[in-house]
Protein backbone atom coordinates (compact mmCIF):
# COMPACT_ATOMS: atom_id res chain seq x y z
CA UNK A 1 0.00 0.00 0.00
CA UNK A 2 1.56 3.48 -1.05
CA UNK A 3 1.90 6.03 1.76
CA UNK A 4 -1.13 8.30 0.21
CA UNK A 5 -3.32 5.16 -0.21
CA UNK A 6 -2.58 4.70 3.57
CA UNK A 7 -3.43 8.12 4.69
CA UNK A 8 -6.80 7.50 2.52
CA UNK A 9 -7.68 4.92 4.83
CA UNK A 10 -7.07 6.47 7.64
CA UNK A 11 -9.43 9.55 6.54
CA UNK A 12 -12.21 7.23 5.76
CA UNK A 13 -12.38 6.00 9.06
CA UNK A 14 -13.77 9.68 10.46
CA UNK A 15 -17.16 10.52 9.65
CA UNK A 16 -16.89 13.88 10.46
CA UNK A 17 -20.50 15.97 10.25
CA UNK A 18 -22.24 13.89 8.16
CA UNK A 19 -22.18 16.68 6.05
CA UNK A 20 -22.54 15.29 2.80
CA UNK A 21 -21.24 17.99 0.54
CA UNK A 22 -18.39 18.92 2.36
CA UNK A 23 -17.23 15.34 2.89
CA UNK A 24 -18.26 14.76 -1.29
CA UNK A 25 -16.00 17.79 -1.87
CA UNK A 26 -12.98 17.14 0.19
CA UNK A 27 -10.72 14.52 1.27
CA UNK A 28 -9.48 14.56 5.06
CA UNK A 29 -6.39 13.18 6.31
CA UNK A 30 -3.09 13.43 7.67
CA UNK A 31 -0.61 15.64 5.71
CA UNK A 32 2.27 14.50 3.76
CA UNK A 33 5.94 15.41 3.79
CA UNK A 34 5.72 17.02 0.16
CA UNK A 35 2.93 19.52 1.79
CA UNK A 36 4.86 21.20 3.75
CA UNK A 37 5.48 24.18 1.28
CA UNK A 38 2.03 24.19 0.83
CA UNK A 39 0.86 24.27 4.20
CA UNK A 40 3.68 27.14 4.89
CA UNK A 41 2.21 29.40 2.55
CA UNK A 42 -1.16 28.59 3.32
CA UNK A 43 -0.46 30.06 6.75
CA UNK A 44 0.63 33.38 5.90
CA UNK A 45 -2.24 33.75 3.67
CA UNK A 46 -4.54 32.70 6.87
CA UNK A 47 -2.87 34.90 9.57
CA UNK A 48 -1.03 38.54 9.67
CA UNK A 49 2.63 38.38 9.81
CA UNK A 50 3.01 38.85 13.26
CA UNK A 51 1.02 35.67 14.21
CA UNK A 52 1.94 33.76 11.48
CA UNK A 53 3.71 30.32 11.89
CA UNK A 54 7.30 30.71 9.85
CA UNK A 55 7.75 28.53 6.59
CA UNK A 56 11.01 27.08 9.06
CA UNK A 57 8.62 26.43 11.96
CA UNK A 58 5.75 24.69 9.76
CA UNK A 59 8.23 22.26 8.21
CA UNK A 60 9.24 21.47 11.34
CA UNK A 61 6.27 20.74 12.61
CA UNK A 62 5.29 18.49 9.71
CA UNK A 63 8.50 16.81 10.03
CA UNK A 64 7.87 16.30 14.13
CA UNK A 65 4.07 15.54 13.83
CA UNK A 66 2.76 14.58 10.75
CA UNK A 67 0.03 12.69 12.42
CA UNK A 68 -1.13 15.56 14.48
CA UNK A 69 -2.13 17.76 10.89
CA UNK A 70 -5.80 17.55 9.48
CA UNK A 71 -6.11 18.66 5.88
CA UNK A 72 -8.65 19.02 3.52
CA UNK A 73 -7.79 18.29 -0.16
CA UNK A 74 -9.92 19.81 -3.00
CA UNK A 75 -11.12 16.95 -4.63
CA UNK A 76 -10.68 18.95 -7.90
CA UNK A 77 -7.87 20.70 -7.62
CA UNK A 78 -6.02 18.52 -5.02
CA UNK A 79 -4.66 21.30 -3.13
CA UNK A 80 -5.26 21.77 0.25
CA UNK A 81 -7.87 24.43 1.27
CA UNK A 82 -7.63 24.21 4.89
CA UNK A 83 -5.98 22.25 7.88
CA UNK A 84 -5.70 22.04 11.78
CA UNK A 85 -2.25 21.36 13.03
CA UNK A 86 -1.18 20.89 16.90
CA UNK A 87 1.37 19.27 18.92
CA UNK A 88 0.52 16.56 22.26
CA UNK A 89 1.65 17.28 25.59
CA UNK A 90 0.98 15.67 29.22
CA UNK A 91 0.31 20.00 29.42
CA UNK A 92 -3.10 21.12 30.61
CA UNK A 93 -2.32 24.93 29.46
CA UNK A 94 -0.88 26.25 26.59
CA UNK A 95 2.43 28.46 26.83
CA UNK A 96 3.72 30.59 23.36
CA UNK A 97 6.40 28.06 23.34
CA UNK A 98 4.39 25.64 21.50
CA UNK A 99 4.31 28.07 18.53
CA UNK A 100 8.33 27.54 18.28
CA UNK A 101 9.10 24.24 19.61
CA UNK A 102 8.07 20.93 17.57
CA UNK A 103 10.54 19.52 20.44
CA UNK A 104 7.85 19.91 22.89
CA UNK A 105 5.70 17.39 21.34
CA UNK A 106 4.63 14.46 23.31
CA UNK A 107 3.63 11.53 21.08
CA UNK A 108 1.88 9.90 24.37
CA UNK A 109 0.85 13.33 25.37
CA UNK A 110 -2.88 13.39 26.25
CA UNK A 111 -3.63 16.83 25.32
CA UNK A 112 -3.67 18.60 22.00
CA UNK A 113 -2.44 21.94 21.81
CA UNK A 114 -3.84 23.27 18.50
CA UNK A 115 -1.57 26.12 16.77
CA UNK A 116 -3.69 27.00 13.68
CA UNK A 117 -6.77 26.35 11.79
CA UNK A 118 -5.85 27.48 8.67
CA UNK A 119 -8.97 27.99 5.74
CA UNK A 120 -8.10 29.73 2.50
CA UNK A 121 -10.26 32.49 2.22
CA UNK A 122 -11.80 31.58 -0.91
CA UNK A 123 -13.45 28.13 1.07
CA UNK A 124 -14.84 30.33 4.38
CA UNK A 125 -18.23 30.56 5.14
CA UNK A 126 -19.00 26.87 3.60
CA UNK A 127 -18.78 24.87 7.01
CA UNK A 128 -15.07 23.69 6.38
CA UNK A 129 -13.26 25.12 9.35
CA UNK A 130 -16.15 23.31 11.38
CA UNK A 131 -15.96 19.99 9.81
CA UNK A 132 -12.08 20.27 10.16
CA UNK A 133 -12.89 20.79 13.72
CA UNK A 134 -15.58 18.17 14.24
CA UNK A 135 -13.25 15.35 12.34
CA UNK A 136 -10.17 16.30 13.99
CA UNK A 137 -11.57 16.19 17.73
CA UNK A 138 -13.17 12.79 16.50
CA UNK A 139 -9.84 11.29 15.32
CA UNK A 140 -8.08 12.46 18.93
CA UNK A 141 -10.77 10.87 20.98
CA UNK A 142 -10.17 7.48 19.21
CA UNK A 143 -6.33 7.91 19.98
CA UNK A 144 -7.22 8.06 23.58
CA UNK A 145 -6.77 12.09 23.88
CA UNK A 146 -8.52 14.05 26.90
CA UNK A 147 -8.33 17.76 25.82
CA UNK A 148 -7.83 19.83 22.87
CA UNK A 149 -6.48 23.08 24.03
CA UNK A 150 -5.97 26.59 21.83
CA UNK A 151 -5.82 29.93 22.17
CA UNK A 152 -7.37 32.63 19.77
CA UNK A 153 -8.62 36.58 19.86
CA UNK A 154 -11.78 37.33 21.27
CA UNK A 155 -13.42 37.61 17.80
CA UNK A 156 -13.49 34.20 17.66
CA UNK A 157 -14.34 32.80 21.17
CA UNK A 158 -17.90 32.73 19.89
CA UNK A 159 -17.03 30.55 16.98
CA UNK A 160 -15.12 28.21 19.08
CA UNK A 161 -17.81 27.88 21.52
CA UNK A 162 -20.16 26.87 18.70
CA UNK A 163 -17.83 24.38 17.88
CA UNK A 164 -17.41 23.06 21.92
CA UNK A 165 -15.11 24.56 23.14
CA UNK A 166 -15.32 26.46 26.45
CA UNK A 167 -13.64 29.61 27.23
CA UNK A 168 -11.00 29.45 29.95
CA UNK A 169 -10.53 33.41 29.79
CA UNK A 170 -7.84 35.30 28.91
CA UNK A 171 -4.66 33.12 28.06
CA UNK A 172 -0.76 33.51 29.54
CA UNK A 173 -0.05 33.86 25.81
CA UNK A 174 1.37 36.58 24.35
CA UNK A 175 1.68 35.79 20.94
CA UNK A 176 2.38 38.48 17.93
CA UNK A 177 2.02 40.98 20.91
CA UNK A 178 -1.72 40.19 20.60
CA UNK A 179 -4.06 39.15 23.89
CA UNK A 180 -5.50 35.95 23.44
CA UNK A 181 -8.24 33.73 24.65
CA UNK A 182 -7.16 30.44 26.11
CA UNK A 183 -10.10 27.55 24.95
CA UNK A 184 -10.78 23.54 25.84
CA UNK A 185 -12.43 20.97 24.35
CA UNK A 186 -13.24 17.95 26.74
CA UNK A 187 -12.94 14.40 24.41
CA UNK A 188 -13.77 11.90 27.41
CA UNK A 189 -17.35 12.83 27.09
Amino acid sequence: MTRKKEHESTAAKSPGLSDKTINQRFEFREILPEEADQAASIEQVCFPPNEACSEKMMKERVAMAPELFLVAVDRETGKIAGFLNGLATGEASFRDAFFTDAKLHDPAGRNIMLLGLDVLPEYRGQGLAKEIVCQYADRERERGRRLLILTCLESRVGMYEKMGFHNRGIAASSWGGEQWYEMSCALDA
